[in-house]
């Protein structure tokens, strides 16, 4: 074992002793309440529990075999969750295949940050992930389930159903990813499509076009953003049915995968001898293992703000020091788009997680002994192939393309890629994996906006033609849901390719699919309620050095100690904003996982 990962595990082993223990006994306590719960049920409740299942009823009453619980979170305007249309009826039959009954237990929202993006309905859009797992709690509250399976893949929805379904660990929990959609126009080509609308250089009609060709059919989007780093956490933490992650929709080997994930949720009950609750599933090495390959594969920044909420409500504390320490020793061994130019389909097509999964536990990077919903973690290293009307796993071989995937021994940077930023702008972190290396250092007078459309408009008016780290804040959880920034990701690569010296600096997020322009994120303590970024100033030169890990204001410290902070602007109304004061009000910083539904829990 990689003697960072030990170390790095032995803290958060400590650190979280007593939160784990708690956790561990809740849903110890849990199961012994629960694990009779139909039978201990009243008739009516049990009435009405079954009545919308005519089919399997006579088989329920029984309470012989798991009936199992599906929180989906299809809707059909989000192309990654259309998929889902047709699988709960399809996991009924397979359930019956093992005498086992499965219901719908319950539906959450899936919002979709590529609709909202740069809108108002995107400062819903974190705070969307507490409300998928408020709705995946109260979907398992019916005491009816002794299993649970998860029908998402996105950005918030991932997390926000294992934040839910952790508080019911005591239960089996398998997830069901639907797969990206195919290839279509390369993730370049649409970049420099925005880009160049950003300039002026095409219309809408154009950039209509090329977005069409991107984002074509169901399916995840094929860049790797947040959705598909998702997946890529599931399978290192072993939530998955191996190899599972980045199948195509609508395929063979897809329907046998979910068909496999639910009969091997019927095989994992209590009333088994390979019980394998999730909470159990859901320890200390798997968080590990999910950071370690958020950094080996160059995965979205978000997850800096999800994994700590994941971990917290199992009872377990990761910060971005635990982060930036595994980035030291873990290698960069994939490069999808926007840290390369393949997508998912290349990476799926080259080894994809298998080859992954195999190289860094080889190379002592991954615990491999911790209980997945499958076999022993080894199995995650082998590749899925339909054989028959069944599936069998082979080793992944060789990388299919050394541009794409390395193994971990020639990796394309010895070193993950993040970074922590500290100086007297507080703390923050920074994606380096796609920014090149003459840019990890940025000296440049600060220009200070509040939202991305002054940012947005500055730009179209030439203000911004210059060296200059834009200043956006107020963007954090409290002040305004934390959005996503990412509509300024053309208008400042345009700048960065003019030769000028450009960074980002906020209280905010950036997408997943950001990348090539130096950007310090997630700025902690927020502008709103002390935060240092309330005191920059138009003008006040900032240096963002990736390199040594600092990012502060070159201001001097007396008159720094002596500024007033910016006033916040007033909360927005409409698109439903005014309904989420009570999350922005409870919300905790990013480090912690920039959730509301913590305060009070005691976690």
């Amino acid at each position: 074992m990689n003697p960072a990962l030990s170390a790095v595990t032995d803290r958060i082993v400590a650190r979280s002793r007593p939160t784990r223990r708690a956790y561990l006994d809740l849903i110890d306590r849990e199961r012994d309440r629960g694990s009779r719960s139909r039978s201990t049920l009243g008739c009516a409740n049990l009435a009405h529990g079954y009545a919308g299942t005519e089919e399997d009823r006579d088989a329920m009453r029984t309470n012989a075999a798991m009936n199992i619980g599906m929180v989906t979170s299809y809707n059909d305007m989000l192309s990654a969750h259309a998929v889902y249309y047709r699988y709960p009826e399809q996991m009924k039959i397979w359930a019956r295949e093992v005498g086992a009954t499965a219901q719908v237990a319950g539906g959450v929202p899936a919002m979709c940050d590529g609709v909202t993006q740069g809108y108002p309905g995107m400062e819903l859009s974190l705070f969307s992930r507490d409300t998928i797992a408020l709705s995946t709690a109260v979907a398992l509250t019916h005491g009816m389930f002794e299993g649970a399976a998860l029908l998402g893949i996105c950005d918030k929805i991932v997390p926000g159903l294992l934040m839910g379904a952790l508080r019911f660990g005591h239960l089996p929990t398998i997830m069901i990813p639907g797969g990206p959609m195919r290839t279509g126009i390369p993730n370049k080509a649409k970049a420099a499509v925005r880009e160049a609308f950003a300039e002026g250089k095409v219309g809408r009609d154009e950039l209509l076009e090329a977005e069409i060709g991107a984002y074509h059919s169901k399916g995840t989007c094929t860049f790797y953003g947040t959705a598909n780093t998702n997946q890529m956490m599931m399978e290192v933490m072993g939530l998955h049915i191996p190899g599972a992650a980045f199948a195509n929709p609508g395929t063979k080997l897809r329907q046998e995968l979910t068909r496999a994930a639910v009969h091997r949720l019927a095989a994992i009950g209590w009333d088994g001898d390979d019980y394998r609750p999730l909470g159990r599933c859901v320890d200390e090495k798997a968080i590990v293992n999910a950071a370690v390959g958020l950094l080996a594969t160059g995965g979205s920044t978000n997850h800096l703000i999800h994994l700590p909420a994941i971990a917290r409500a199992a009872g377990i504390a990761i910060d971005w020091e635990d982060f930036d320490a595994l980035s030291r020793a873990v290698p960069l061994v994939a490069r999808v788009y926007p840290n390369g130019s393949a997508d998912v389909n290349g990476f799926e097509d080259a080894g994809g997680m298998p080859f992954v999964i195999r190289e860094l536990l080889g190379a002592g990077l991954l615990h491999g002994d911790i209980l997945t919903v499958a076999g022993d973690f080894a199995d995650y290293g082998k590749r899925p192939v339909v054989e028959g009307d069944g599936l069998i796993w082979e080793d992944p071989g060789a990388s299919g393309d050394e541009t794409i995937l390395r193994p971990a021994a020639n990796p394309f940077s010895a070193e993950g890629g993040f970074r922590i930023l500290t100086g007297n702008l507080g703390r923050a972190c920074i994606k380096v994996s796609a920014v090149e290396r003459e840019r990890w250092v940025v000296e440049a007078p600060a220009r200070v906006f509040h939202d991305q459309a002054e940012v947005q408009a500055a730009f179209k008016g030439g203000e911004l033609d210059r060296d200059v780290v834009v200043v956006v804040r107020f963007q954090g959880p409290r002040a305004n849901g934390m959005p996503e920034l990412h509509k300024l990701t053309p208008p400042l690569s345009v700048l960065q390719n003019k030769g000028h010296r450009v960074a980002l600096v906020t209280d905010g997020r950036m997408s997943g699919a950001s990348g090539k322009v130096p950007a310090a994120i997630h700025c902690s303590p927020e502008a709103l309620g002390g935060g240092p970024l309330g005191k920059v100033r138009d003008g006040d030169v900032i240096r963002l050095d990736a390199e040594n890990g600092t990012i502060d204001a070159l201001v001097d410290a007396a008159d720094w100690d002596a500024r007033e902070l910016a006033e916040c602007p007033p909360a927005a109304e409409g698109m439903g904003r005014e309904l989420f004061g009570l999350f922005r009000g409870a919300a905790d910083e990013a480090e912690l996982g920039a959730s509301a539904i913590f305060a009070g829990a005691g976690l």
